[in-house]
């Protein structure tokens, strides 16, 4: 949700299905690939594309990822800000499909590591069933010392609200990034986001409730 890597992962995967004689837009890769990792993520491009993929499809991503961890990735509008000015005793984590590599270096890229450490989790790492199970956030929730109930997640991909949801948080749903097309807020709303925020200052509104104040 802090950087526009779906755009970015997207395009560069509808691109390389294109070239291979699988036409595919941005659009589609979003609506068919988002949020996914792992075997999830193969499955739903073997079913797009109607066979395995191609030996070449693992060496193009490698090197995709690759290039991003060096060079980064832009930051959602907002993203930044807003992460500064939440107050500091806030208790705050990261709960992302990623690798702890790609987290890390990422948040460094923004300069926002210090404001997460040590609460960063990966569904690659810290439990058996990754998203849209709602594992990784009860595992955040549970090593900060925070009832899940009083919890408020952040999601922009339909994947991410599943679990979310599932998990008993309070969940805004994020349509603010360059992977957001028309509809995308609606279609986080369907699976059951509490709030959708078209920005992070929405997103700052739907924390600002009694039940997300710090006590005085």
């Amino acid at each position: 949700m802090l950087i526009e890597s779906e755009y970015i992962g997207n395009k560069q995967i509808a691109d390389y299905l294109t070239g291979i004689g699988h036409p595919t837009t941005v659009e589609q890769a979003m609506a068919n690939f988002m949020g996914l990792s792992g075997r999830d993520f193969l499955n739903a491009v073997e079913s797009w594309i109607g066979k395995p993929v191609p030996d070449a499809f693992h060496s193009a991503r490698r090197e995709e990822d690759e290039r991003v961890l060096r060079e980064g990735i832009a930051a959602v509008v907002g993203a930044v800000a807003f992460i500064e000015t939440l107050p500091p005793d806030l208790p705050r984590a990261i709960a992302s499909s990623s690798s702890p590599t790609w987290i890390r270096t990422h948040l460094d890229h923004l300069g926002l590591r210090p404001a997460f450490e040590p609460n960063i989790f990966s569904g690659k790492e810290h439990v058996a069933r990754g998203k849209p199970a709602p594992d990784i956030y009860l595992h955040a929730a549970a090593a900060m010392g925070v009832p899940i109930a009083q919890t408020a997640i952040i999601e922009d991909s339909p994947v991410g609200v599943t679990g979310a949801v599932a998990s008993g948080a309070f969940v805004i749903g994020l349509a603010a990034g360059s992977h957001c097309f028309d509809g995308h807020g609606e279609r986080l709303r369907a699976l059951g986001a509490h709030v959708i925020a078209h920005s992070f200052e929405e997103v700052a509104a739907a924390l600002d409730q009694d039940r997300f104040r710090q006590p005085a």
